[in-house]
């Protein structure tokens, strides 16, 4: 009796073999090279997988990149558990400013940097990184809120920018170091503008 077959199934299983070989190769390359120069060519060498199977999986280099950056950076500024809203926020602030200090904020930058050129890959960036840690951050605040460690007055949205703000700022224009002295004493400083005024 011959076997039957899905019909509706389109392609064939991602193999996460291949999958685990491309995102390996991409980070691989992306320390030794710029974003700019990087290709789904060199990506396939690297990874011993065929560019046909990339493009199966990614639209381009870009969401290689964003896949790549996201899985190794995504384990190291989760938001602690068990913690006061004010302290889990402190706490994953300075995870983030530590990141990106190093080869993590190099390629957040050159991302940023590509996206003004390609608003897809500013896009990708913002839906894949951006919005998932600011909807995790706007919970903490939100509860933060409720305890009465915030302003009930406070505007989450402008709180995650007034908090993560200066971190982009100084990624970007590199006028001043992403050092342990900036990650002290950044989340002490600003987590008080979202406190109750005594005044």
């Amino acid at each position: 009796m011959p076997q039957s077959h899905d019909t509706k199934r389109i392609g064939r299983p991602r193999s996460e073999e291949s999958r685990a070989a491309i995102l390996d190769a991409t980070w691989k390359l992306l320390k030794t090279m710029t974003l700019r120069d990087l290709s789904i060519e060199a990506i396939a060498r690297e990874s011993g997988v065929g560019k046909t199977t990339i493009y199966r999986w990614w639209s381009g280099k870009v969401a290689v990149v964003m896949d790549a950056f996201w899985e190794k950076l995504s384990p190291e500024i989760q938001f602690p558990q068990g913690l006061s809203a004010t302290e889990a926020i402190a706490q994953q602030m300075r995870l983030l400013i530590t990141a990106f200090s190093g080869e993590y904020g190099r390629i957040a930058a050159q991302i940023i940097a590509e996206g003004q050129a390609e608003p897809d890959a500013l896009a990708s960036y913002r839906d894949r990184f951006i919005n998932p840690r600011r909807a995790a951050a706007k919970a903490i605040i939100e509860r933060g809120i409720e305890s009465g460690e915030f302003d009930p007055n406070l505007d989450p949205e402008l709180a995650i920018d007034i908090l993560y703000g200066t971190i982009y700022f100084r990624l970007l224009v590199g006028h001043l170091p992403l050092d342990r002295q900036f990650a002290e004493e950044l989340p002490q400083w600003a987590l008080k503008a979202l406190k109750i005024s005594s005044s």
